[in-house]
């Protein structure tokens, strides 16, 4: 019997620090960044923007009209990277620059948008430290959103995430990779937490993920690795970046989900199965932040990809804009701009997309040869 599958795939998914300060029990707004000391300075970044926003806001207040899609779609399985820690630990990571966090009882937010599971092997997700990392597993645990990619050791920190749809399994692996900005020192071993860490995208390296996913695969799980790479501007993939996705479908993966970049990146559809190399962010609070506004990193896509034995039958994208740190479904100027990019971006892998008359996205039927 054939199994379809219909999946929302987003990728940055950032409610700490000014998000978080939008909610009703904010962690302390102190934070320790070059420019920024207050987490309430971003929201009043995004006030200059675009107008006031009255807080508290409710706990889907930040999804704004990207909800009303995801309802009308139905997707089976919702799925993000989340990039944030969610903790009141208040002991930064020494060093790093940026921390992210927000409240455990801001864990409603990822269940108003009904998140069935979450990647953590992300350069975020131990910002506050390994208790830190342990308050934000148990705390996605209480919520009942499953997670992928970091753990209270090696083995369940490579351990899939198993979801269920109809009867069928669906198996979610995540990796962080150093090109994200993900520390070595942050990679789980068999006496401390940490994430899913890829050292490279070398051969062993894929071997070597080959073997977790076959170690825990039955006959006929779906399959989707979600992997945290590459710098956060740049539209380039490497020829390392697509030998490395084009071998885990070869080795059976169905759907490679990757993310880091503020902005979307090339799509390719291999062997039937679906590569996003970078779903760019969709939700953040970088909204009147200003120096990379060519990148259209404001931009946030949601792909809804159906897939029959996983194998991708249609995508379809679905594109918003933030104001007033809220999504909102994104201009038709917007989106003509993106198909445009988009379709540049993939044109090597020969797929193509058509902008609709409701404003979806859409694979083409005219996709060229993809370049070798």
């Amino acid at each position: 019997m054939s199994r379809a599958i219909t999946l929302l795939l987003a990728g940055d998914v950032m409610t700490g620090r000014g998000m978080d300060q939008l909610m009703p029990t904010p962690v302390p707004a102190r934070i320790c960044e070059d420019y920024v000391q207050d987490a309430r300075d971003y929201v009043r970044l995004a006030e200059a923007q675009s107008g006031a926003i009255a807080r508290p806001v409710a706990d889907d207040y930040i999804w704004g009209e990207a909800l009303e899609r995801f309802e009308r779609l139905q997707p089976d399985l919702r799925i993000v990277n989340l990039e944030t820690a969610v903790t009141s630990h208040g002991e930064a990571w020494p060093g790093k620059r940026i921390h992210y966090r927000m409240h455990p009882a801001h864990i409603r937010c990822l269940r108003a948008a009904k998140i069935d599971a979450c990647s953590l092997a992300n350069n975020h997700v131990l910002d506050w430290g390994r208790a830190g990392l342990i308050e934000t597993l148990d705390s996605l645990r209480k919520a009942g959103i499953a997670t992928a990619g970091a753990g209270i050791d090696a083995a369940r920190a490579a351990q899939p995430a198993e979801l269920g749809v109809r009867g069928s399994r669906v198996l979610l692996f995540a990796c962080g990779l150093p090109s994200s900005g993900v520390p070595g020192g942050w990679r789980a071993t068999a006496e401390r937490c940490g994430v899913n860490f890829l050292r490279d995208l070398s051969q062993r390296a894929l071997d070597a993920l080959d073997r977790q996913i076959a170690a825990e695969r039955r006959g006929e799980d779906t399959v989707i690795v979600s992997l945290h790479w590459g710098g956060n501007w740049g539209y380039a993939v490497d020829d390392e970046e697509r030998d490395f996705a084009r071998g885990l479908i070869e080795a059976g993966v169905d759907v490679v989900h990757g993310h880091s970049s503020h902005h979307a990146k090339a799509i390719e559809v291999h062997r039937d199965r679906l590569i996003l190399y970078g779903c760019g962010d969709f939700i953040n609070d970088y909204e009147g932040i200003h120096g990379h506004e060519s990148w259209r990193g404001d931009l946030a896509p949601a792909y809804f990809a159906e897939l029959i034995d996983g194998r991708l039958q249609s995508l379809q994208v679905e594109l918003f804009r933030s104001k007033r740190l809220r999504l909102r479904r994104a201009a038709p100027k917007d989106r003509v701009w993106w198909r445009d990019t988009l379709n540049r971006e993939c044109a090597r892998f020969g797929t193509c997309y058509a902008l609709g008359s409701d404003g979806v996205l859409s694979a083409a039927a005219d996709a060229a040869e993809p370049a070798v």
